[in-house]
């Protein structure tokens, strides 16, 4: 059976029974089709011809090859990291496993798809004297301070990713509360916390606001507001501002840190282990479908083993 046919019923199974995020699909769909590129040149076949047949343990071999050696465009001499090509490999398995269980399709088994080794990685973090000065470099004198300042707050406090953050409406939070529900990865739902200073600042940044729109944060800059645009939503600010603002206010604060906005998830989530809190319960506030995504920050800090250190250089002083 043809390929392309059978990607398009995929691709709109993830949309209608897996429910999941637009973005996601559209990254499962860019994942395969270099697959199916990769295949139709390896074996002189057009795209369009191309059968299930032809996703074999040789063709994936030589793929994995390719993705292993593949250097990124505009960059010097720099290749996929092994996560990037994992989740180039995941999309083809989980592609295939819908082959397997929707269309009841013989095809290569996607245990035959060896991910390789994940790589170890540490995340990079802000420390405490780092969080304090990057929260303090904005200049509250203008709007546009006031709502970074709030971005910042409400990114550490909460844990929150950049696209559940900038999707964000005035309605969707509870400042007497200080908390609120958040739809993030795989259309989970989960309860995030505001800290009072995040709290304080985004109730500053609202009294500056004199419009009626939706969106939590919106930009001051760019291009005009779209025509008969009621709710404000062309106004939204997107990830990339977001992540602009964040490097700018990391290299103000003369951070050493490249920070991102993930880089304050990630302080978040060191912050809590830290300070004591269990690996579940960090689990459910970042929205991790798998306790072992968690687990990489125990890899920068764990309380439990700093206690019986700290204990045993008493007890051999």
């Amino acid at each position: 059976m043809k390929i392309r046919p059978l990607l398009t019923n995929y691709l709109e199974h993830c949309e209608i029974d897996r429910n999941l995020s637009p973005y996601t699909i559209k990254m499962y769909d860019f994942y395969l089709n270099d697959f199916i590129s990769f295949v139709s040149k390896l074996i002189k076949k057009s795209e369009s011809s191309l059968d299930v047949l032809d996703i074999n343990v040789e063709n994936v071999k030589k793929y994995r090859l390719y993705l292993n050696r593949k250097v990124l465009k505009n960059s010097l001499n720099k290749n996929y990291k092994t996560s990037t090509q994992r989740t180039f490999l995941v999309a083809l398995r989980t592609f295939l496993k819908y082959l397997i269980v929707i269309e009841k399709i013989e095809v290569l088994s996607p245990d035959q798809i060896i991910l390789g080794k994940a790589e170890g990685r540490i995340p990079k973090f802000l420390k405490d004297e780092d969080l304090k000065s990057i929260f303090s470099v904005q200049n509250i004198n203008k709007r546009s301070g006031l709502r970074d300042k709030a971005i910042l707050l409400t990114l550490y406090s909460t844990g929150l990713r950049v696209s559940e953050l900038v999707a964000l409406n005035i309605d969707s939070i509870n400042l007497k509360t200080g908390e609120f529900a958040v739809i993030g990865k795989g259309r989970k739902v989960r309860t995030v916390y505001l800290s009072p200073a995040a709290v304080a600042s985004i109730q500053k940044y609202l009294a500056t606001r004199r419009d009626s729109f939706k969106p939590l944060f919106l930009r001051y800059s760019g291009k005009k507001m779209e025509l008969e645009d009621a709710d404000g939503a062309s106004l939204r600010l997107t990830v990339r501002s977001v992540q602009r603002l964040v490097k700018k206010y990391a290299l103000n604060a003369g951070i050493a840190v490249d920070a991102t906005p993930h880089t304050l998830r990630h302080s978040f989530a060191t912050s809590l282990l830290s300070q004591g809190a269990d690996l579940r319960s960090v689990q459910e506030l970042l929205g991790h479908s798998n306790v072992s995504t968690t687990q990489i920050y125990t890899h920068v800090t764990n309380k439990r083993l700093k206690d019986i250190h700290t204990q045993f250089l008493k007890d051999v002083e």
